[in-house]
């Protein structure tokens, strides 16, 4: 354990805390996508089965049961406590072209051809992709409030501070994870337009906004 993943358990935590407040004080789910909360349940469900067989700390326990509360939860109040406040005509993003690549992959490529090692292949490859509902309905809205932002940047920046865990793993203990470093490099790339404009405008009190998909 190391100082980058440490910190970027903790700003993970925080951006599904920051949403699930946003979500729970507002007594409204509009502006977050549910497609993107589905898969990111997916992501940690056949992540964390090893809940039940395999013991490694108890940090690790913790953190993933919270995050599968926390997944199931943010879940629940978009489609069952707060529906009707959801947006699903602006969330329209097709799960199904995620999903039917991802699962192909995962059985192409693969440490080994076991059920559980398949599943959490499925896993990384799914939460590389998993945030590009939320991006699309924000480009399709043209804006998104502030505290969604606050969100998006928090996730955004844990997936950047295990790039630097890894980087870190791999000159201290000679690790390297060629599935999950590939996946989490392109997860960050996917917000570098929004980092961006996250630091040009929202940090300085304007709304972000981004263009109309093509």
């Amino acid at each position: 354990m190391n100082v980058f993943r440490i910190l970027g358990d903790i700003s993970h935590l925080l951006a599904i805390i920051i949403l699930l407040v946003k979500i729970w004080k507002s007594k409204s789910c509009a502006g977050i996508s549910g497609k993107s909360q589905i898969l990111f349940a997916l992501v940690f469900t056949t992540r964390y089965l090893d809940l039940f067989n395999t013991f490694i700390s108890i940090y690790n326990t913790v953190m993933k049961v919270i995050f599968l509360l926390c997944a199931y939860i943010t879940v629940y109040m978009i489609y069952g406590k707060f529906r009707k406040t959801s947006d699903s005509e602006n969330d329209s993003f097709r799960l199904e072209f995620l999903l039917v690549p991802v699962t192909g992959l995962s059985f192409l490529e693969n440490h080994s051809f076991t059920a559980l090692e398949i599943l959490w292949t499925f896993s990384i490859y799914l939460e590389s992709v998993a945030i590009l509902p939320q991006l699309f309905m924000i480009s399709k809205t043209g804006e998104a409030e502030t505290i969604t932002t606050h969100y998006l940047f928090f996730l955004g920046l844990y997936r950047a501070l295990y790039i630097a865990n890894w980087i870190w793993r791999y000159y201290t203990e000679n690790f390297y994870d060629q599935i999950a470093v590939v996946s989490g490099v392109v997860q960050t790339i996917f917000y570098c337009d929004f980092f961006y404009l996250y630091v040009t405008k929202v940090l300085k009190g304007k709304k972000l906004s981004l263009p109309m998909p093509v």
